[in-house]
């Protein structure tokens, strides 16, 4: 398996995203960095830079939201690294409110956001390596995606099963391609999505869980639940257990 030299990372100013361009620039790999607050993605490339300096950076600003931008920006990174070989389809919400308790808007930007801007990004990536019958996309989806979750949960977790979908489609239609297709299920990481939230069972830190997830990553596998212990067993569990036993471990 070559080498993927050059990355994009989708929501990299934060969080995963940041987590994973740090792991990858340490693997000396090209990064293509885009998410809304430009601030910080410059403040990341320049710590990476310095760290790494021999490896190249590009940011640009980025609203998954505008779908029309999702193309316009991958042709951009693409041109600008030489070619894309690996998109990490990361950008992505976590907030939300029980449904039927008056955040309907709350909801849909999750919904929209996790799942019509995976979409746009999965195709603007494909446009690429379609022509060139190579590359690796790459669905960060949640284990919240196995089951149905209650509360604050049921509309993200919804969206990560739609994303999970998606990709395994995409696997389906590009399997006697160049193309791979990864979908990863990502367990309680400490990130800006969830700081506040306490009582998290499981969870790892922030750089824990980016090592694991940049290591899941290379494998380039169809699937896989990061970090592996505990997630692949309790997702099995997850998927087999009566919904009133699931809906208690979150």
């Amino acid at each position: 398996m070559s080498t993927r030299r050059n990355i994009l990372i989708t929501g990299a100013s934060s969080g995963l995203g940041a987590g994973m361009a740090r792991e990858f620039a340490a693997r000396g790999r090209n990064l293509a960095l885009a998410a809304r607050r430009t601030e910080r993605l410059e403040e990341l490339r320049d710590e990476l830079l310095a760290k790494h300096p021999g490896i190249t950076v590009a940011v640009r600003r980025l609203d998954v939201d505008r779908h029309e931008d999702v193309f316009t920006v991958f042709r951009e990174f693409d041109d600008e690294l030489g070619g894309l070989d690996r998109v990490i389809v990361n950008a992505g919400l976590g907030k939300g409110q029980p449904l039927g308790t008056g955040y309907f808007r709350a909801n849909a930007q999750t919904a929209n956001t996790n799942f019509l801007g995976a979409l746009a990004q999965s195709e603007a990536a494909l446009e690429l390596m379609r022509p060139r019958n190579a590359g690796h996309v790459v669905l960060i989806s949640s284990v919240s995606a196995v089951r149905g979750m209650p509360r604050n949960l049921t509309t993200y977790a919804a969206s990560k099963a739609a994303v999970a979908a998606l990709g395994e489609g995409m696997r389906a239609d590009l399997a006697r391609t160049g193309i791979r297709v990864s979908t990863i299920f990502p367990g309680f990481i400490r990130s800006e999505i969830n700081e506040k939230v306490e009582n998290v069972p499981f969870i790892v830190d922030t750089e824990t869980g980016c090592r694991a997830l940049a290591a899941a990553i290379e494998k380039e596998p169809h699937k896989a639940y990061v970090p592996s212990w505990p997630w692949t067993p309790l997702a099995y569990a997850m998927k087999v257990l009566p919904l009133s036993v699931v809906s208690r471990m979150v």
